[in-house]
């Protein structure tokens, strides 16, 4: 393999979706630890865009990812993107909450607790003060997204290797050395897109910590309500994150929401915390819980400050942070992917500057 001039290290869609966009102009080599790309949290995403989710500077991000996903543009032939909506749901004692969430939102309908029921007829009216509906959520076809930038990197002469774990980096004389379990490297400029181990990887550049938590997220399978079409129910979901729920191939999809902080490992859900969950959720329904056809969980890595960290590490030259996504990785990684090629090649990003700065990791160094 001849030397390429960007390494991104990290195969999720953080990691793809830049080498993409980078290997427009330059010679990128994609290293993944695990055995396929997507291995991590990728593949054990919500799958959904929710365009107020999150902080301000996750929805300048998810508003500059909208168009991408709406189109595939480059990526795929249609659209990435299905109808589905959010319907939040608050009691009497979370209606502050909700209220909070409404005024930091747009284009949501504020709606009645028996407009709440028509839409998901499980719901118990009477544990629901109010209720608001985003009706532009929608799915993300997170397979079809991922292949379609795995397609538009290879046609781009950009290559992959997995099952190739990063054990060392060093640098000498402008090139960055890399050290894998599968063999050895070396690019000018390396792209830190390592997920819940992203911190570890920059330990081993000798930079500076970014503060990353990885946070394990868990979800079950659950049989469809007897007697119900669920088909186009929006996802449902506490406004307080206690749980939510999703139509998902005929199934219905549950989460705990929980946000247990742990270590980069291949995560796997905890019974306790899946029985609490799913707990909250019966009381919030009309049908009992079933067994769980299957059960799975994810780790979804945050900064300090709950935004991602992108741009040039301030101490360590040409080593470049892609990390700290959170829950938004997927619905993020369009505008990402633009914002590292951009910053990468020294270009202006078509983000502005308020974002571009709130994302940089120099607000995480010392002194």
């Amino acid at each position: 393999m001849t030397q390429p001039e960007i390494i991104v290290i990290g195969g999720g869609i953080a990691g793809t979706s830049a080498a993409a966009h980078l290997a427009e102009h330059a010679d990128v080599l994609l290293l993944e630890a695990e055995p396929h790309l997507g291995y991590h949290s990728t593949g054990r995403s919500a799958a959904i865009f929710i365009r107020n989710y999150g902080n301000e500077v996750l929805r300048a991000l998810n508003a500059a990812s909208a168009p991408v996903l709406q189109s595939g543009a480059g990526i795929s032939d249609t659209g990435l993107l299905s109808p589905r909506g959010e319907l939040l749901i608050a009691s009497e004692e979370d209606i502050p909450e909700l209220e909070s969430y409404a005024r930091e939102a747009t284009g949501l309908e504020h709606l009645r607790p028996d407009q709440a029921v028509e839409l998901v007829p499980i719901l118990r009216k009477e544990r629901i003060a109010a209720a608001i509906l985003e009706p532009d959520a929608q799915d993300i076809d997170v397979d079809r997204m991922l292949q379609g930038y795995v397609r538009l990197l290879r046609s781009r002469g950009g290559k992959t290797v997995t099952g190739s774990r990063v054990r060392g980096l060093s640098r000498n004389k402008g090139v960055w050395q890399v050290t894998t379990e599968e063999g050895d490297y070396s690019a000018s400029l390396i792209v830190n897109a390592g997920g819940a181990w992203a911190d570890q990887i920059g330990e081993l550049a000798g930079a500076h910590s970014v503060g990353l938590t990885p946070m394990r997220r868990s979800a079950v399978l659950l049989d469809a309500p007897k007697d119900y079409d669920i088909e186009h129910w929006p996802l449902f979901a506490s406004v307080t994150e206690s749980w939510y729920a999703k139509p998902d191939a005929g199934k219905l999809l549950v989460s705990p929401a929980d946000e247990d902080p742990t270590h980069p490992h291949d995560a796997w859900p905890d019974d306790m915390v899946l029985a609490e969950g799913l707990y909250r959720y019966e009381q919030a329904v009309t049908v009992p819980v079933t067994r769980p056809s299957h059960s799975w969980a994810g780790l979804r890595s945050f900064t300090p400050d709950r935004t991602p960290v992108v741009g040039f590490d301030p101490a360590q030259e040409g080593f470049f942070w892609l990390a700290g996504q959170g829950g938004y990785g997927v619905q993020t990684a369009p505008a990402l992917a633009a914002l590292c090629a951009a910053l990468c090649r020294g270009r202006a990003p078509e983000l502005n500057t308020a974002t571009v700065e709130a994302l940089s990791p120099a607000r995480f160094a010392r002194g």
